[in-house]
């Protein structure tokens, strides 16, 4: 005949064998905003929740592996996560929360229930995230913010949407891949952290690509502006005195505008070198009027002595 003493003790005969009950209790979930007293910004921050005195003494009989590592899982939504814990002093039935992880449970409503198992998970190796926004690119040495932060975290869970604080702005980072499983011990560990490209952020283009794009649009735009009969420093002037030019001694002629004829390209151009193009100018003088008559140094001299002749 099977009775309660029997069944007493084949408990303490499995309970010194060390096979004990798991812990595993259904709680109303409340993010931690709604604690009594202070706010607890120590909780938002990290990854470990506020549980009540009497899930301690149930844990404390029972064979629970330290550091205690939680389960949370949401069958409304199936959603589920992991944490650690961090106080023993909520409310009797609830359990509170930081908001991200009412988040990622897809909890709708404060006072929802969740589920809480305690769990044993491997100690992480590796972890990647990815920022949520390309502000996060912005901090000087983001993965030794990412590394203080998650100081406050007792576990991570791929999927899941953490976030952190740095000078007093928040930032939210994806979990990509967490190795050697789905969800991981951080405590004590050495982790070695890699970040994926954050959301929105957009490789930057070449410089080279850039240049010839403004040049272009800079050549078309010139275009587009010069009047073929334009003439350099056509305008008029103006004297310091304030007297008026005297146009009956001027000997100049108007000039008629003339078409200009577009130059030959230099297919030799290369960037960042400068070429400099000499030609050489027609002489007329006398009886010559060939380009290719030229010779340097040929002028005659000025003195500035004259020179006295005796008689």
């Amino acid at each position: 005949m099977f009775s309660i003493e029997n069944m007493f003790q084949n408990y303490q005969g499995m309970e010194g064998l060390g096979l004990r009950e798991s812990f595993k209790v259904t709680y109303r979930c409340y993010s931690i905003s709604m604690f009594p007293g202070p706010e607890r910004q120590d909780v938002e921050r990290g990854g470990k929740i506020m549980m009540p005195p009497s899930a301690l003494d149930k844990l404390a009989r029972l064979n629970i592996q330290y550091p205690m590592l939680f389960k949370l899982v949401n069958k409304k939504t199936n959603r589920e996560t992991h944490c650690g814990v961090l106080e023993f002093v909520a409310d009797e039935g609830r359990i509170y929360i930081p908001y991200w992880m009412t988040c990622n449970l897809l909890l709708d409503e404060e006072g929802g229930l969740v589920q809480l198992e305690s769990v044993s998970l491997p100690i992480a190796t590796f972890a990647k995230f990815q920022p949520q926004n390309v502000d996060f690119l912005e901090i000087t040495n983001p993965k030794a913010v990412l590394e203080n932060a998650l100081r406050n975290f007792a576990c991570l869970t791929t999927g899941d949407m953490i976030a952190i604080k740095y000078n007093d702005k928040a930032y939210e980072l994806c979990v990509l891949e967490a190795k050697p499983g789905k969800a991981v011990s951080i405590i004590e560990c050495d982790l070695n952290v890699d970040f994926a490209a954050p959301i929105g952020y957009k490789e930057p283009l070449p410089s080279n690509v850039v240049t010839d794009s403004v040049d272009e649009d800079m050549s078309t735009e010139m275009s587009d502006y010069i009047d073929p009969g334009f003439k350099a420093f056509a305008g008029s002037g103006n004297r310091l005195d304030g007297k008026k030019r005297d146009k009956e001694n001027t000997s100049e002629k108007p000039v008629a505008p003339q078409e200009l004829v577009r130059g030959i390209p230099n297919y030799d151009f290369k960037k960042g070198k400068l070429t400099f193009i000499r030609t050489q100018r027609q002489i007329q003088n006398g009886d010559s009027k060939e380009g290719n008559s030229f010779e340097a140094f040929a002028g005659s001299g000025q003195s500035l002595r004259k020179k006295v002749t005796r008689k």
